[in-house]
């Protein structure tokens, strides 16, 4: 039997994502891939694979979902409850999901995309480099009843595992860089912008997030003869109305609209993860900042491995009790009185 994803039931907005596709910018694709990368990363660690492997991204709502062969598999990303055959399990952790049971995920607690990953990865159909769903695009679609998912093979047999998250799912300061009309906004109203606390409002996509505030709307001089130019997700545009919508992963690649700066990569995963009514902040960095919090930003990626530990369970509900090396370390007990002697 092949190893695949069954899927018995879906939220509205749960689909297939990787990293993206990079490159494409001047073909009019936007990179698209995963709307938290972090979470990619995270759950990439946790089964000890590649962080460019393929898994399921759920926006607000998992599924109800079923294995054809027994497979590992990793909750990251906004948490959401999760359970094996009605056994809860704990999120941010790796597991084993025996074949024909129902893994069953609901509503994100906190956060709006969580994720499931899977041993060896989803196999679907590269296209244009990549497996991520591109809904703006028409690449791929979200999933649904009665869709099957080819996952390739997976070397690796560890489970139990966790990682303590990256906090992102709170809202707080988020940094920002000068844009290419950054000057258009006077000096006053980019100190009000940063003084500014905003929250995330019901209207928002893989597209973008738009943010509520109080007060007087933020605009740019002689913003209506801006032309379109490139955009790229992290910019925060200022809509005809002077509200602020920041970009995400599937944007449109050219606008119009002003743009009061440009979120850091290493924070828009903050923003993506802002629940309805979580509150930011923004604060104007300089460049040479900028890069460097991406720096470290990408050197902890990478080290997520080297953080990943045992998870603590009780051993009477572990359904997965015999894929564990129980016996490992253990000693016939002369060697204490040989050491004692």
């Amino acid at each position: 039997m092949n190893r695949a994803l069954i899927i018995h039931r879906a939220g509205p907005q749960v689909t297939v994502q990787d990293k993206g596709r990079a490159g494409l910018l001047g073909q009019g694709l936007s990179q698209g891939g995963a709307a938290d990368p972090v979470a990619l990363a995270e759950g990439a660690a946790l089964l000890r694979q590649p962080a460019d492997y393929a898994a399921l991204e759920m926006a607000g709502m998992g599924g109800s979902f079923e294995v054809a062969m027994e497979t590992r598999i990793a909750l990251t990303g906004a948490p959401m409850q999760a359970s094996i055959d009605g056994q809860a399990l704990a999120w941010n952790a790796s597991h084993l999901l025996p074949a024909g049971a129902r893994l069953e995920i609901g509503a994100a607690m906190r956060g709006n995309y969580g994720y499931l990953h899977l041993g060896g990865g989803i196999a679907t159909k590269p296209v244009l480099g990549a497996r991520a769903t591109h809904l703006a695009a028409g690449i791929g679609q979200a999933l649904r009843q009665g869709d099957c998912l080819p996952l390739d093979d997976d070397p690796r047999t560890e489970v139990g595992m966790t990682l303590d998250p990256e906090p992102r799912f709170t809202g707080g300061t988020v940094r920002i860089t000068r844009s290419m009309q950054t000057q258009l906004f006077a000096p006053d109203m980019l100190e009000r912008f940063q003084t500014t606390t905003f929250a995330r409002d019901a209207r928002g996509n893989r597209m973008g997030a738009r943010l509520e505030f109080d007060g007087d709307p933020f605009a740019a001089s002689g913003q209506l003869s801006i032309l379109s130019e490139v955009i790229v997700p992290g910019d925060i545009q200022m809509t005809g109305d002077g509200t602020p919508f920041v970009l995400l992963p599937e944007c449109q690649t050219t606008g119009g609209y002003p743009r009061i700066g440009t979120v850091i990569p290493a924070d828009l995963p903050r923003v993506v993860q802002a629940g309805q009514g979580v509150t930011l902040r923004f604060e104007v960095i300089d460049l040479s900042d900028a890069v460097e919090a991406q720096r470290r930003f990408v050197a902890a990626l990478d080290k997520l491995p080297a953080t990943i530990r045992p998870l603590l369970r009780d051993p009477t509900q572990m359904q997965d009790l015999l894929s564990y090396q129980l016996i490992s370390g253990v000693i016939s007990g002369h060697e204490a009185e040989e050491q004692g002697n």
